[in-house]
C-alpha cells in the first residue's frame, strides 16, 4: 500500500530532487552509484516501470492520485507518495504538471555500445543534438519506424531528462540506446565500433555528393547506422568524411532543411520500411 504524505511544507528535504536539484545534479546524485531521473505522465512512468526502473517517491496532484495515477501508485508498493494540490505543485516545480505525476526513479548502468549493436540492424546515431524536445521526438520516431537502437555521442542531452522522456512518450524505456565512452576519440573510435559490428554508416547531410534518402543502395544494406547532426550545424565535417554515405532529402519551395527531428522521422521510414521484410528468411 502506498504511503500518502500531504504536503504541508513546500521545504521538505524530501521534495528536493521534484523542486530544487537541476536534471545535472540528479544525474550525478548518487555517484558513484546510479543517479535519479524524473518521469513525467502515467504513460511514461508506466512503460519505465514495465521496463524495470526502480521507483523512489511520487509526486502527485490531489485528483491524479485517486484518478489517472492511481495504477501507477498501486504498482509502486510503499514508497512516499507526496500529494498537493495543483497550484502548489506548480508553484514548487516551476511548472504546471498537466499530466499531474512525477516519479523519481533509479537510473540503471548504461550497457556499452557494442552491446548495443548487437543483432541490430538499423541504428541512429546522435552527434550533440542537445535540445532535450528534439531527442525525445526522434525516439519516438525511431521506435515505431523500424530503427532497432539509438548511440548518442557525449555531447547530446540525456534521453531520461524529464522533457525528453514526455516527447518521447515512454519510447525511451522500448528501445536499446547509450551513449559513446567519453575516453572515446571520436568520430574515429565511434566508427571503428561500428565497423567492427558489420555496419555501413550514413551521414544525413546537404553536399554535392549526397544520395537522396530513398536510394536504393540505402535499403540494401544489411546493417546500416544513420548519422544525425546537431540542430543549426548539422554533423561535422569529420564525421561526414568517416561516413560511406552521405545522404539528403530531397525539398521543396526552395527550402533547404528540415528540423532535425522532423528529418529523422523521413529517413527512418524511408531506410527501415523495408528492413523487416528483406531479412524475414534470415535465422
Amino acid at each position: 500500500m502506498a504511503n500518502k504524505v500531504k504536503i504541508n511544507n513546500m521545504k521538505m528535504q524530501e521534495l528536493d530532487i521534484y523542486a530544487r536539484l537541476s536534471e545535472g545534479q540528479l544525474l550525478h546524485y548518487n555517484e558513484p552509484d546510479t543517479g535519479i531521473f524524473i518521469a513525467e505522465s502515467p504513460t511514461v512512468i508506466r512503460l519505465a516501470l514495465d521496463a524495470g526502473y526502480e521507483p523512489i517517491s511520487i509526486l502527485a496532484e490531489e485528483k491524479d492520485a485517486e484518478g489517472p495515477a492511481r495504477e501507477i501508485i498501486e504498482r509502486c508498493g510503499n514508497i512516499p507518495v507526496y500529494i498537493g494540490t495543483f497550484e502548489a505543485l506548480k508553484e514548487m516545480t516551476g511548472f504546471a504538471m498537466t499530466r499531474g505525476v512525477l516519479c523519481a526513479m533509479r537510473r540503471k548502468t548504461l550497457p556499452k555500445a557494442e552491446e548495443v549493436c548487437k543483432g541490430a540492424r538499423r541504428i541512429v546515431v546522435l552527434e550533440n543534438v542537445m535540445n532535450p524536445t528534439n531527442v525525445g521526438a526522434i525516439f519516438r520516431s525511431a521506435a515505431a519506424l523500424n530503427m532497432d537502437a539509438v548511440l548518442l555521442t557525449p555531447g547530446c542531452s540525456d534521453p531520461l531528462y524529464r522533457r525528453a522522456a514526455r516527447v518521447s512518450m515512454g519510447t525511451v524505456f522500448q528501445i536499446p540506446w547509450t551513449f559513446f565512452d567519453k575516453k572515446q576519440i571520436w568520430p574515429e573510435q565511434g566508427m571503428e565500433i561500428l565497423k567492427t559490428a558489420g555496419f555501413r554508416t550514413a551521414a544525413m547531410a546537404l553536399s554535392d555528393h549526397s544520395i537522396g534518402i530513398d536510394d536504393p543502395q540505402l535499403t540494401e544494406e544489411k546493417k546500416l547506422a544513420l548519422f544525425l547532426g546537431t540542430e543549426g550545424y548539422g554533423l561535422t565535417e569529420k564525421t561526414i568524411a568517416n561516413c560511406d554515405y552521405t545522404v539528403k532529402i530531397p525539398m521543396s519551395h526552395g527550402v533547404d532543411s528540415l528540423n532535425v527531428a522532423a528529418a529523422s522521422a523521413v529517413a527512418f521510414w524511408e531506410i527501415g520500411k523495408k528492413n523487416n521484410d528483406s531479412n524475414s528468411g534470415e535465422k
